[in-house]
Order: structure tokens, then sequence, then C-alpha cells
């Protein structure tokens, strides 16, 4: 965010409605924080001027409170349940389509997905970095996802760089924030009196140079750079290593995994939540008049029962396996897949796990013999 300082423009306070309209003009759907439920989601701005000021989130192992920050800032609260992942890869979408026609013959047709321009406000740098890696694999040259890539070529994303992080967070051990570094269209470190902005794409560049602001001043740019440190310094959890895969692969039989799978309740919470996860299954749903059908794709998790099942067996039969599966794919054989770790430290499996299970907690205790 901070690599090129001589770009980097101040957004007063007051203007930053002016931001949100600018975006809405330019015909995008702008999606910002709201409270639903008693969390922090993304969702469709009804006015420019409808971003919500004052929240912070309390959030520990199996813990999200809402609360509010006594210095009134926009984006002061850590990461929410939801990332950008829902907004590129869709829980729940028809892929294709069937239908009989009059002689009874099937007539298969594709079905194009929704995609509206749409403009996120509020993105962190772990959510960044995870769509990088759910770009990584829905994107590849020779297979692209139509329906992935239809989303994401219309989003514009309007990263923060995160001051406040929860107690859950552990994205500086990770390399992937507090502060944005790339994947944004622009960036926002808030201060007290305002942004620093940086562009970081030709769209986002238009969208500042249509504001008309001044330059950010070098002691703004430099208290934005320190906040972020601090931001790192501030966080309490940490995975021992970035590159965790042999010491995770050596360790297929140790016995904490017995022990995290009495405690885990196979809800699959901490894969609904994570902006990396990727896995999904697809089933066919017919009309109940038997003349057409639609192909659905959604969102499915390693911790169920039905994922592991092959013909006339289960490969993962139990919670024990299940889990196994997913917390050394995540952070070892990722980096076969992808060539770094699929964990991007936001620590949302942490606070939304019923029974409080913490992702650092158990690699520690995994890999601790191996490190000694």
């Amino acid at each position: 965010m901070f690599s090129q300082p001589d770009r980097a423009r101040f957004l007063p306070l007051a203007q930053l409605h002016a931001l949100v309209a600018q975006l809405m003009q330019l015909g995008y759907q702008c999606l910002g924080p709201a409270v639903e439920n008693g969390a922090i989601v993304m969702r469709e701005l009804d006015a420019p001027d409808g971003l919500p000021r004052g929240l912070q989130a309390e959030q520990a192992a199996g813990r999200y409170r809402l609360t509010r920050d006594p210095l009134n800032r926009y984006f002061a609260w850590a990461n929410g349940p939801q990332a950008i992942k829902p907004q590129a890869f869709a829980p729940k979408e028809s892929l294709w389509r069937v239908e009989r026609d009059d002689a009874g013959a099937l007539q298969f047709a594709a079905v194009e997905p929704a995609a509206p321009a749409q403009a996120i406000i509020g993105v962190r740098a772990c959510d960044l970095a995870a769509l990088a890696l759910q770009d990584a694999h829905f994107l590849p040259a020779g297979r692209r996802d139509a329906h992935y890539a239809a989303r994401r070529e219309q989003l514009f994303l309007v990263a923060v760089q995160c001051a406040e992080p929860g107690a859950t967070c552990f994205c500086a051990s990770t390399g992937d924030g507090p502060t944005p570094t790339a994947g944004y269209d622009l960036a926002l470190a808030e201060l007290a009196e305002g942004f620093v902005a940086v562009a970081g794409s030709a769209k986002g560049g238009a969208v500042l140079d249509a504001l008309n602001l001044s330059p950010a001043t070098p002691q703004q740019i430099d208290a934005a750079r320190q906040q972020g440190q601090a931001a790192a310094a501030a966080q309490t959890r940490t995975l021992p290593g970035r590159n965790l895969r042999e010491a995770l692969m050596s360790r297929l039989e140790h016995p904490r995994w017995d022990e995290v799978a009495a405690r885990c309740l196979a809800c699959g919470n901490c894969t609904a939540v994570c902006p990396t996860c990727f896995c999904h299954a697809e089933a066919d749903e017919p009309a109940l008049d038997g003349h057409s059908s639609r192909h659905e794709r959604v969102w499915d998790s390693c911790f169920g029962e039905s994922h592991g099942y092959l013909h006339g067996f289960n490969v993962r039969s139990d919670i024990r396996t299940r889990y196994r599966q997913w917390l050394t794919h995540k952070l070892a054989t990722w980096h076969d897949q992808f060539g770094r770790s699929g964990c991007v430290g936001c620590g949302r499996c942490i606070a939304w796990c019923p029974v409080g299970i913490d992702l650092t907690e158990e690699v520690a205790a995994l890999t601790a013999e191996v490190r000694s």
C-alpha cells in the first residue's frame, strides 16, 4: 500500500460518502458493512452515506460479540464471518438446465450467472490473499470456471487497513496482513481526520482522480504505516511457520488428532467461514412436473460424511480423519497445489467454531515434537 507514497491521496472523513457516490454513479452495486443477526456482514448500501460508524467486534475462540468503538471510526472492526468469497464463488447456483421438448427429447442449455458490477467497501488484506487463492483454483489457464470468472471480473475492491485486529487474528504470521499490499482497486488507511488512499488498478486510479483529492502528506503516510505495524505487533496468535508441510505430514498418526476429534462437532462452520475453502458438491434438482431439471453447484465441506464417499465405501468415515484432511490440506498439501499455505490468518475458523477449537493451538501441539 505504501510502495509508491508519491501517489497516495488524502480523503477527508467528510468526503467518504463522495467515494461511495462516485462508485454508485459508475453503476456499481456498493456493498459495505452492516449488522445482521449480531454480526458484521457485507450488504448493499442504500445511500452513499450508509456506511456505519463506531462498530467493533470482540472475538475469541468460539466467541463473537459486537461492541462500540470509543473513537467512532468506520473500519475499527476485525473480520466478520463473511469474506469476498460469496461474491465470486456463489454458495448455490445453477450450472445448466435440461428441458423436455414437445417431442419428448431432452434439450440441454447452460445457465448464465447473474454477475452485477459490485464494489465491496471494507475488504481486508487477508481476504485479498484468499481471493488470490480462489483465483488460482477457479481461473487457471485452460480450465477457467465461467461462472466464477463472470462475477470476479465485475468486482471493484476497496480494501482497508486493519487498525484493530481481533484476538483471533494471526495474518502477520502468514504474511497476509494487516496492511493490504496487492489485489485491490483502492486501499484506505483510516486516521482520525480521514483516509490515506492509494489506487491499485487503472479502475481505482480513475475513481481516485475523479475525487480531486490532495496528496497525502509524509506525516499522514507515516502515521498510516505505523498504524499497520502496531496492528501486526498487537496480534497474539501465530502459526509456527509458513510452510508446515513436512511437519504435519510426518505426524499423521499423532495422538492429538484423536483429542481434537473428541471435541469437533463436524458442523462445517470452519469451512463455511474460511475465505479459501472451495469444496463444492453438484446435484440435480428436477421440477415437480417432470419436464425440466437444473444442475446445481453448492458449497460443500470436507467435514460432511458424504464428502469422503466413494463407490461402496467412505475414505473418511470418522471425524478424526475429516479434521486431519482439512488441516493437512489447508496447511500442508496446499503447497503442492498453489505454492503456499491455504491459511491467510483471518482467524474466522477460531471465532466461529461452536466449541472453540483453535487452529493455531492445534498446529502448535501437532508440530511441537518436530520443532523441538
